[in-house]
């Protein structure tokens, strides 16, 4: 009787595990990007986000002050000063980039025939008998450790960029209609795949098929050109239709598939009640296939979000233009050595897209297995 419907199997064990094994591979990289959105760039480029709760070693130099700062002590010529900041720690220092770690606080040794002295909170005196003639400070390498901190000034800088409200209206403009229209009409196309006898359905089933595997690439140029001919151009109308052209196989292929499951007698009885097609199809139809219209949501809604390209193509590349994407992305500076501002960015740009999956995540993984065992 194993593996019959409505038997719980025996390897239930392994898919509670898989399951698992998936959740802890989404969250830990969340996890992470979360916790370096709130590092500073020094703390990102020394070590991984996994070590933000423990003391950080940093290995630097500093200068001793030169000529002009020397002050004469009876018979010896001394410069003072401070090797840490405030708030470090020092672990070790050295006269040679080849070993910075070469003397213990406490220690001190003969530097170009003077003697330098390092004491445990950081303070250093070099004194010589004669005094000194140099410009530029002799160079102390020091090994320094410096607690756990964490700042919001990365968030300040993100959010407070100019452009970034704009650009936030901007993407929601796109996001909402580009994911609410491929629905409608997908809804309707899936209803007609699955339940409509009419010549060329198996051909246009095996056509949406074949479109999911198109590059959307391949179609930016025709389908751009084509707006400027009929006078769409670039703005909202036009990604609109992009991304729900682009979208569309995928949302029919998953409708259709969901709807090809429901049970025939509902639909074959509401027909010898006499309702219409349509009427099935509001009454019947849409509620029962509401997991599958949430699960593609949840994909659409992720997709545009956070499209770039589509978006530069079809809606422009101005400051008045751009979304979440285009401004984060000129946040990094042109080299994109910026990694606290990516990781701050990065959290801010799936904030809404987190909040709409866990507000339809229940109906994700229904909607997807959906059809998998019936077919229409």
């Amino acid at each position: 009787m194993e593996g019959m419907a409505g038997q719980k199997s025996s390897l239930t064990w392994a898919v509670n595990i898989a399951a698992l094994l998936l959740v802890i591979l989404w969250t830990i990289p969340t996890a992470g990007l979360l916790v370096s959105s709130f590092r500073d760039r020094d703390q990102i480029s020394a070590t991984g986000w996994w070590k933000s709760m423990v003391a950080q070693e940093q290995t630097g130099f500093v200068r001793t002050g030169g000529a002009d700062d020397q002050v004469q002590d009876g018979d010896l010529y001394v410069l003072e000063g401070s090797l840490v900041e405030e708030g470090q720690t020092l672990a070790a220092w050295g006269t040679s980039s080849r070993d910075p770690g070469a003397f213990a606080p406490g220690d001190s040794t003969e530097v170009d025939g003077a003697t330098l002295s390092v004491a445990e909170n950081g303070g250093y005196r070099l004194e010589s008998t004669v005094p000194f003639e140099m410009r530029r400070g002799e160079r102390i390498f020091v090994v320094t450790e410096s607690p756990p901190s964490f700042t919001t000034e990365n968030y300040s800088r993100v959010l407070n960029a100019e452009g970034i409200g704009r650009a936030f209206m901007n993407t929601m403009t796109v996001t909402i209609p580009a994911t609410v229209i491929p629905i409608l009409i997908a809804a309707f196309a899936a209803y007609a795949l699955a339940w409509m006898e009419f010549p060329g359905r198996a051909l246009l089933t095996a056509a949406v098929v074949g479109l999911l595997v198109v590059p959307l690439q391949v179609s930016l140029i025709p389908l751009l050109r084509l707006h400027n001919e009929i006078g769409l151009g670039k703005g909202y109308v036009g990604i609109w239709l992009a991304h729900t052209g682009f979208g569309l196989p995928l949302a029919v292929y998953l409708l259709r598939n969901y709807m090809a499951g429901l049970p025939r007698e509902v639909i074959e009885s509401a027909r010898v009640d006499g309702a219409t097609e349509f009427q099935i199809f509001r009454k019947i139809i849409l509620p029962l296939s509401f997991p599958a219209l949430a699960s593609f949501a949840i994909f659409q809604f992720l997709w545009v979000w956070n499209d770039l390209l589509v978006a530069t193509v079809f809606l422009g590349n101005t400051r008045e233009q751009l979304v979440m994407t285009g401004v984060l992305r000129e946040l990094m500076g042109s080299r994109g050595g910026d990694w606290e501002i990516l990781a701050t960015s990065a959290f801010i740009s799936i904030a809404v897209p987190l909040l709409v999956f866990f507000a339809m995540q229940k109906y994700l993984v229904r909607g997807l297995l959906a059809g998998s065992v019936k077919g229409g």
